[in-house]
């Protein structure tokens, strides 16, 4: 019987993508689901077959099995069960990609409870907010981290050290879950640019399903491919895009553990062979800044990205070095990916600079203020149609005659100065076009006069002076419009990120304003 997974091309994701289709790649149905048995003990067949390649900072690689993740995830739900975890119960676990991160992701949903990834960057105060709100009956960590961790008043702490694994040994390698589809299996908090405490999304074990229709079309997943991305499992694409989907469709997926370095990713590219990426817009960038692409041998088929358009010296980079266009999908951890641009897709017209169409089956708009629709190229509001009625994306976009939606900013990174509207990620964009521009953030500041004025934060390989500031105002103005342009250039060494590695434009804006309250 011909499955979701034979079909390439996008005619056919308009003709056969359905729910009952989608339900034909697992095990599982509508009433008995388990995320830990789609993505890991159905294809434990003992072949000793790869689910997991890891590429760490310091130049070595580790390979671990779909046999061996699943033998130490069945082991770990019996010692779960041993230590009277019950079903509902929160475990939460801030590793890099290593053998116990994944035990513990798998072995805490077989029996029930919530597994709750957290970045391992976090320091005490973040992750201290996370804790109180989830309350985790333990937190799973390295031993760099368990002091920390450990200062959190009525925290278990366990070190996820050899010492776990030989205890965990004692027990059966094979478990029974008894979840249904409708159990909550997953809390996973956003990267927290818009308030102190992120909200958890919280996701059941049938959102492996769900999930699986923008695995298919947003970064062009099969079976047979060699796929990689290098996002942090702590946050949704990494964990959804990059782990659990190919996982749960039998397909080995590759990670990056450890500080990240662009070079050291190019090389676990090419030793592994890998045909299928989907990584952020900015490890994109990364990898042009570093240099050295021309030293490294690649076999892309298929690229996806996420997290922000790709501006285009980046995207001629692509071109050039990996030689496959690289495939837009937007979304955002609480509604999950909506557009994509079906990598794989022959029949499938890319446009520059578009983040594509609407997977199957979801509607959305470009909505006017007053909730009318706009017209083809006028810029406004992104919304998703969802259960009954509009919901908004919290981001500006326009859509053009074909119905190709382009991203605009999100709504808080518009800059109205003197009765203008600009936006920031437009200026970004031609900025990072100057040859001596590597990084740059761009928010509107307070002005007198004009209300908001363009200030640009820029990463540069030249020292900063009047004179360069004046260049890099004149090339934007030349590829933009007259009045559209930084007025105000700071040049640094350092941008913040969000932890998918976007520009926080946020910490700038809440700096900026720190400065000014000073004054």
């Amino acid at each position: 019987m011909t499955k979701l997974t034979d079909y390439t091309s996008y005619a056919d994701a308009q003709a056969h993508a359905n729910s009952a289709a989608l339900w034909e790649l697992f095990d599982g149905d509508r009433e008995t689901l388990n995320i830990a048995n789609e993505c890991m003990t159905r294809h434990a067949d003992g072949s000793g077959r790869a689910a997991v390649r890891i590429a760490h900072a310091d130049g070595s690689d580790e390979i671990l099995s779909f046999d061996q993740i699943a033998s130490g995830a069945a082991q770990f739900a019996h010692w779960l069960d041993a230590n009277g975890i019950a079903p509902g119960e929160r475990i939460a676990f801030m590793l890099e990609p290593s053998l116990p991160f994944y035990v513990c992701l798998f072995g805490a949903m077989q029996t029930g409870a919530i597994s709750v990834p957290l970045f391992t960057l976090f320091g005490p105060d973040a992750l201290r907010l996370r804790v109180d709100d989830c309350k985790p009956s333990i937190l799973i960590t390295n031993a760099e981290k368990a002091d920390m961790a450990s200062q959190i008043d009525g925290l278990r702490v366990v070190v996820a050290d050899q010492g776990l694994l030989d205890d965990i040994a004692q027990y059966p390698s094979t478990y029974q879950p008894n979840t249904k589809a409708s159990d909550l299996a997953v809390f996973q908090y956003t990267s927290g640019t818009t308030r102190e405490l992120p909200e958890a999304v919280k996701h059941t074990h049938k959102s492996i399903v769900t999930l699986m229709f923008a695995a298919l079309y947003g970064t062009g997943i099969r079976p047979g491919d060699e796929y990689f991305c290098p996002s942090s499992p702590a946050w949704g694409h990494g964990l959804w895009h990059g782990t659990l989907a190919p996982l749960a469709l039998g397909v080995t997926t590759g990670t990056f553990a450890g500080k990240f370095d662009a070079t050291r990713l190019m090389q676990a590219l090419q030793d592994f062979k890998i045909t299928n990426m989907s990584a952020a817009a900015t490890h994109y960038r990364l990898m042009k800044n570093a240099g050295g692409a021309d030293q490294f041998q690649f076999f892309f088929n298929k690229l996806s990205f996420t997290g922000e358009p790709i501006d285009p010296a980046t995207l001629e980079f692509i071109d050039r070095y990996f030689k496959v266009p690289a495939c837009s999908m937007y979304g955002t951890t609480e509604i999950g990916v909506v557009l994509v641009n079906f990598p794989g897709a022959e029949d499938f017209e890319r446009k520059p600079g578009s983040l594509g169409k609407p997977i199957p089956g979801l509607k959305l708009e470009v909505h006017r203020p007053d909730g009318t629709p706009t017209e083809p190229e006028e810029v406004g509001e992104l919304m998703l149609w969802k259960r009954d009625h509009w919901e908004t994306t919290k981001d500006r976009a326009k859509v053009d005659a074909d119905g190709y939606l382009y991203h605009c900013g999100r709504a808080d990174d518009v800059i109205i100065s003197a009765g203008w509207t600009m936006s920031a990620v437009e200026i970004e964009h031609t900025m990072l076009k100057h040859d001596n521009v590597q990084e740059v953030g761009v928010i509107g500041v307070p002005d007198e006069k004009r209300g908001q004025v363009v200030k640009a934060f820029v990463i540069a390989n030249r020292e900063g002076s009047d004179e360069f500031v004046k260049e890099l105002q004149d090339f934007t103005r030349e590829r933009l419009a007259q009045h559209e342009f930084p007025r105000i250039v700071e040049f640094v060494s350092e941008l913040p990120k969000t932890p998918a590695g976007k520009v926080h434009r946020k910490k700038l804006r809440d700096a900026e304003a720190a400065k000014a309250a000073k004054v």
